[in-house]
């Protein structure tokens, strides 16, 4: 997939880059596969704002994809690569020999007319899915389950990959993209393949209004602010922030401070930690 670049024109052109969509091969969705995506505006269930700077963008409907892929030893062919709203990676609208259709992540070569499958007679080939115990060390792969049955929940981005580097018992050695080593259970589901789109990453947004287009309102700096509204506030002209470091609007060190729990129960299954 390439880039598009345009003639500095305009101020909002000059660095303006978008996807020239290559891979995708179906411009409209699938009809049944599609959900209403009700927009809140970072509001909770009291209409409080817990999530600052979201709001407006265009409407979107939510594309039902297919995680956890049970349908096994049936084989499903390609119709279409297309665009989903909702992330990062585009989506491959298969449909299975009897008849149903079903949204799974298009990884790189999955093309129209492919063929994929799931199960454990499945070949080792992008979109096919099967369980980590069925799959050759040190085979790319995406889409993995971190308990049986629960679907995909790591590695699902454009153009990221996790690396199966050894299976030992009942568990298997993942490298994720961040560099961390994981134990995962070797009876969890994953699929073969590098996620497509992988130019994603170096999509420029150019101008304002894209940001405004994608829900993301603006993010004032605290330094503007008032003292009763953030902790970097306040002074005469432009002041230093005033603390060892920058800190959030509550009061919480900004860099360096590690907010994972010390006890969390997913520790005991990290063997190398990022970086």
């Amino acid at each position: 997939m390439g880039m598009k670049h345009f003639n500095p024109t305009t101020p909002s052109l000059r660095n303006m880059t978008v996807s020239t969509f290559d891979e995708i091969t179906k411009k409209t969705p699938e009809k049944t596969l599609l959900a209403t995506k009700k927009k809140n505006s970072g509001r909770n269930s009291y209409g409080r704002i817990t999530v600052r700077h979201q709001g407006g963008g265009n409407r979107q409907k939510y594309r039902l994809v297919d995680f956890k892929r049970r349908k096994d030893d049936m084989t499903a062919t390609v119709i279409g690569i297309e665009y989903d709203p909702n992330r990062s990676a585009n989506i491959a609208l298969i449909e299975y020999e009897d008849g149903e259709k079903s949204y799974i992540l298009a990884p790189i070569g999955l093309t129209d007319g492919d063929k994929v499958v799931s199960g454990e007679r499945a070949d080792i080939k992008p979109g096919n899915c099967m369980k980590i115990e069925n799959i050759p060390v040190g085979t790319m792969i995406h889409n993995i389950e971190l308990n049986p049955g629960q679907g995909g929940k790591l590695v699902r981005a454009a153009g990221q990959e996790a690396q199966l580097m050894a299976k030992e018992g009942k568990y298997a050695h993942v490298r994720l993209p961040s560099g961390e080593m994981r134990l995962i259970m070797a009876v969890c589901r994953a699929t073969i393949g590098t996620i497509g789109n992988s130019d994603h990453e170096n999509v420029n947004l150019g101008k304002a209004g894209r940001s405004r287009h994608m829900g993301q309102r603006p993010e004032v700096r605290g330094s503007v602010m008032n003292p009763n509204d953030h902790p970097h506030g306040g002074g005469e002209g432009r002041a230093p922030v005033g603390h060892a470091g920058p800190m959030t609007p509550w009061g919480k060190p900004a860099l360096g401070y590690k907010t994972r729990k010390r006890n969390k129960m997913s520790n005991k299954f990290i063997v190398k930690r990022r970086k």
